[in-house]
């Protein structure tokens, strides 16, 4: 009997320990071959990705991560984004992964840049889908990142907001990030169903990142995909700004797209994927 307590305690305690090294994160892992880390963007959730996947010629083990707060994965303390960083990095040395490739939508291509920064011998390639290392610069220009807080009367405004202003909110900046109409109730859904502290204290981590230094430390060949929306020669213009400092990057512009080029242009972005992994 006291062999089996024993036996009992000692897998409640394995389950314990398994379940809290990766709470920040959730990963799917498929296939075998190169290991390829997609990262989605804010909200989003890893299954974003998985027809991207499918699409790959090669033989590649997929690591689909969603993060905590969002997709009915429990939220965690603040910060977000911190701890979302270092588990994704726990796990990349934890798995013993190496030429690692990882492809990163929006914020999830900034996180891309800190990883590869952060391990420059165990990164490989990264794609980095409509982002950026720096979206504060883009967004409020001039603002350093220690003017931007937690409590700020902005984000007690978005704590506070009704769930049927929040929704109306959240539909309104769907329809700027696709120009596929059916996807516009989808993306509007991550944000609604996302918990509302990390939504707002988490944007408000990634308002904080300035990565455009730490660009010098990135060994790994870069794709940078940008969306054409609102104007190609604008969006241009700011992507070779911010990546002055990357020294091995190429960067390809999606026509007639908005931020999601995997809805707006899938196929042009299969292309541009499966061209630069097969180099």
């Amino acid at each position: 009997m006291k062999k089996l307590i024993l036996t009992f305690g000692l897998i409640i305690a394995i389950l314990a320990a398994v379940s809290a090294q990766h709470h920040a994160i959730r990963i799917e892992r498929t296939g075998k071959g190169t290991p390829v880390i997609f990262l989605p963007g804010f909200t989003t959730p890893g299954s974003v990705w998985k027809e991207t996947v499918s699409n790959l010629k090669g033989k590649y083990q997929a690591h689909l991560v969603s993060y905590a707060g969002f997709n009915g994965i429990a939220p965690i303390k603040m910060p977000w984004y911190e701890s979302i960083r270092k588990e994704t990095l726990d796990y990349i040395v934890q798995e013993k992964l190496s030429n690692v490739v990882i492809v990163g939508h929006s914020m999830g291509g900034t996180l891309a840049i800190d990883i590869a920064a952060a391990i420059p011998d165990k990164v490989d390639k990264i794609i980095l889908v409509d982002a950026l290392p720096c979206m504060r610069e883009l967004m409020m220009p001039g603002v350093s990142a220690d003017q931007i807080k937690y409590e700020s009367p902005y984000n007690q405004q978005m704590l506070k907001q009704s769930p049927e202003a929040f929704s109306q909110t959240a539909r309104m900046m769907a329809q700027y990030m696709t120009m596929t109409t059916s996807k516009v109730d989808t993306l509007a859904q991550w944000s609604i169903n996302a918990d509302r502290e990390t939504y707002v204290y988490g944007y408000t981590d990634l308002l904080k990142i300035d990565l455009r230094d730490a660009l010098a430390n990135v060994k790994a060949k870069t794709l940078i995909l940008g969306a054409s929306f609102p104007d190609e020669k604008v969006v241009t213009a700011t992507f070779e700004k911010q990546y002055a400092k990357l020294a091995s990057r190429t960067l390809a512009i999606a026509p007639n797209s908005k931020h999601f080029i995997m809805f707006d242009q899938p196929q042009w972005l299969y292309d541009q994927l499966n061209s630069f992994l097969a180099q």
